[in-house]
């Protein structure tokens, strides 16, 4: 497997993590600054589309897993089938629509077909490792390129992102008038974007947005230009095949594997906790609104900056060991 290959299969993977890693971080705010939805639409809103996406998870296992093998292979298809419809779902994500009374039915509708969708792709494109080659140390080493690129896409999101919509965020919404009751002066004084100024806060979200769409098709462009997909060399010759329900309850009663994914399920949680609420702590409650996009990629650069430091940890201390230690 050639370094070319490894590298095509890295970038393809990376836009997924950008689109993933601005709405995580920015989504919360644009949807109660620009969009003025109440804050529990907007929990309620991120909730809904998070749990649409673990359900698509099973979903889409047992559906490619039922796919046929074409002449671009079998996981290709999927990952090439759902990239223009999560490209438009993120797109319209950050959209303002001229309604108010449907914003919230809006933005859950968008919200879960993105989460949805970007299940649907990173399903194929993380088991497409295991049909790049059939050399373990390959596979390996490929692997290694993906999560160096994931790492760089999750910065590139929320540093791409910042940058472009920080002008939205820099002036505050609100402002003070003694003549009026205070305690009202949000509901007073926040008004929704002129669409007819080019330099309007939805605009500047919409760009922003269609900066992201780009580098979706040309991550995609990548990978299918870049990676071949090899038949299958380990599949099972026996006629009899466990039943998808069998076979995700035998998984389910293998101890070790439920809490390795329990252990996951709340360290992905905190994390998830973090990158929502950070950039509105910033914002509302730290007085940090004018310099919120450079804390966030600060926190992105260090973190991918330790990734080696933490390599020769687990190498050293073993990966238990260093798992306890991180926590």
């Amino acid at each position: 497997l050639s370094m070319c290959s490894k590298l095509c299969y890295a970038i393809g993977g990376a836009p997924n993590q950008v689109a993933i890693s601005a709405a995580s971080f920015f989504l919360q705010i644009y949807l109660l600054d620009i969009a003025h939805i109440t804050p529990f639409h907007a929990s309620l809103v991120l909730f809904i589309g998070k749990a649409s996406g673990a359900v698509t998870d099973p979903i889409a296992g047992f559906f490619i897993s039922k796919s046929r093998w074409t002449k671009i292979g079998r996981l290709m298809p999927w990952v090439l089938a759902c990239t223009p419809f999560t490209m438009i779902s993120y797109f319209f994500m950050w959209y303002l629509p001229p309604f108010v009374s449907g914003r919230v039915a809006w933005y859950v509708t968008f919200h879960c077909l993105f989460q949805a969708l970007t299940t649907l792709f990173q399903v194929p494109y993380s088991a497409l490792t295991m049909f790049l080659s059939t050399d373990q140390k390959d596979r390996d080493s490929a692997t290694a390129y993906r999560m160096t690129m994931e790492v760089l896409g999750t910065l590139i999101g929320a540093a791409l992102q910042g940058q472009i919509v920080a002008s939205a965020h820099v002036s505050p919404h609100c402002t003070v008038n003694p003549s009026v009751n205070t305690t009202d002066s949000w509901h007073d004084t926040a008004t929704i974007p002129d669409p007819s100024d080019p330099l309007s806060h939805q605009v500047i979200y919409m760009i922003a947005a269609g900066v992201i769409a780009g580098v979706y098709l040309l991550g995609i462009t990548v990978l299918f230009l870049g990676v071949k997909e090899r038949d299958d060399p380990y599949a099972l010759n026996s006629d009899r095949a466990i039943p998808f329900c069998k076979g995700l309850a035998l998984t389910m009663k293998h101890g070790p594997y439920v809490k390795l994914t329990a252990s996951f399920l709340l360290i992905s949680t905190a994390v998830q906790l973090e990158q929502g609420n950070f950039v509105l702590f910033c914002t509302q409650a730290a007085g940090l609104r004018n310099h919120f996009q450079y804390l966030v990629v600060t926190i992105l650069v260090s973190a991918a900056l330790s990734v080696p430091f933490w390599q020769k940890f687990l190498q050293r201390f073993g990966k238990k060991c260093a798992a306890c230690g991180i926590s």
